[in-house]
């Protein structure tokens, strides 16, 4: 059996944040750019290969009622409903130290440090495993080099401030570039392979 990749994915700055200087809520300057086609073909290459979703808390409340409303909603765009189907219907590892009920179904909450948790459903099981836009997960997979793909949005703007994706401290290793593809606005939707 093959292991399973874990992929990641996240939005940022040209200045590297994945948010602005006002907090996690401060996402204004990204707006603009999440539905342009280009993010939306991104996001569609993200999840078709993936099995398993895994989330931090915060996005795992955020994502319920957003995604679940998507996922039934004739309007929305096809790659947005086909997305919010796939994160419902998928297997979901939301990490929580505060949660004693799952979210959704289909989930499994875990108290458990992220790099063995993540290492124990690489060995087992079928499908990528994805995680969407948490980088209270992201951060220690990067610090563990577990990540094997990472799908970047690099918008073109500069928002001053805020928390960055890529911390000192990281273990050093190269990427190999997968895919490139740049958009109307000026958004550039990124995969990096991992060199191992």
């Amino acid at each position: 059996m093959t292991e399973r990749l874990v992929t990641a994915n996240m939005s940022l700055s040209l200045d590297g944040r994945y948010h602005g200087p006002g907090g996690p809520a401060d996402f204004g300057a990204f707006i603009p750019y999440v539905t342009s086609d280009v993010a939306r073909d991104h996001m569609t290459r993200m999840w078709s290969d993936a099995t398993t979703a895994v989330l931090g808390r915060v996005n795992a409340e955020g994502f319920i009622g957003y995604w679940s409303a998507v996922a039934v909603d004739d309007d929305a765009d096809p790659r947005d409903r086909a997305y919010a189907q796939w994160l419902v219907g998928a297997d979901k590892v939301v990490f929580s130290r505060t949660l004693t009920e799952a979210p959704w179904e289909r989930t499994r909450l875990v108290n458990a440090p992220v790099p063995e948790t993540v290492a124990a459903l690489k060995s087992s099981g079928s499908g990528d495993i994805f995680v969407n836009t948490s980088p209270s997960i992201i951060k220690p997979l990067l610090a563990a080099d577990l990540i094997d793909r990472l799908y970047l949005m690099v918008f073109p703007e500069i928002v001053g401030g805020g928390e960055r994706l890529f911390e000192d401290g990281l273990p050093r290793g190269s990427w190999r570039p997968a895919h490139q593809e740049a958009g109307a606005l000026g958004e550039l939707a990124l995969i990096y392979d991992r060199v191992r």
